[in-house]
């Protein structure tokens, strides 16, 4: 693989252990919180995170 791809799971790796890091109650009660949430809404929020990280590599490549 590519290093840049390598540079990029660790930056997510980061970015997603920030959470449980700094604020573990607060994340757990989040994700509590995310798993009642229906199916529709979760598949809205995937879509908008995907989208969000297309344009954010589309401007940085």
């Amino acid at each position: 693989m590519s290093n840049s791809i390598w540079l990029a799971i660790g930056l997510v790796l980061i970015v997603e252990g920030l959470g449980p890091l700094i604020a573990p109650n607060g994340w757990r009660n989040m994700v509590a919180e995310l798993s009642l949430q229906p199916d529709t809404h979760l598949r809205r929020i995937g879509g908008c995170l995907v989208v969000a990280g297309a344009v954010i590599a589309y401007c940085f490549a």
